[in-house]
């Protein structure tokens, strides 16, 4: 096979996948060399086997098991718990640390008061 043959094989795979494996949806220049091109019709033959296998999935019916869709829901419950209860940790972490921030501020506040009322008190002479 020679190699303008094979480029213009690779050129036509993309011309028969759009025809669906139909030559007449090809046009005339396209048709002529799959005519000629063994390697191209055995590629209309694949193309065709790929559509006839996707339309025979396209009438199967698939059942679920008994109890699967029952199953699936519990899991998907079972994780919307799991991720609530996540969000009210972290929420509490955050008033945790809140809160945790503002009894130190406080302690600071009140060790700041005890020491400037204790530096005056020394100051202060005693009347009497």
């Amino acid at each position: 096979m020679s190699q303008l043959t094979s480029a213009i094989c690779t050129e036509m795979g993309d011309h028969l996948a759009a025809s669906g494996g139909d030559p007449g949806a090809l046009d005339r220049a396209a048709r002529r060399h799959v005519q000629g091109c063994l390697r191209c019709q055995a590629d209309l033959v694949q193309h065709r086997r790929v559509l006839r296998a996707l339309r025979s999935l396209r009438e199967d019916v698939l059942v679920p098991a008994p109890g699967l869709v029952t199953e699936v829901l519990a899991h998907i419950e079972e994780a919307g718990e799991r991720h609530a209860i996540r969000s009210l940790l972290t929420g509490r972490r955050a008033a945790y640390i809140g809160g945790l921030a503002a009894a130190t501020a406080a302690a600071g506040a009140a060790g700041a008061v005890v020491l400037v009322t204790r530096t005056r008190s020394r100051r202060l002479p005693l009347a009497g």
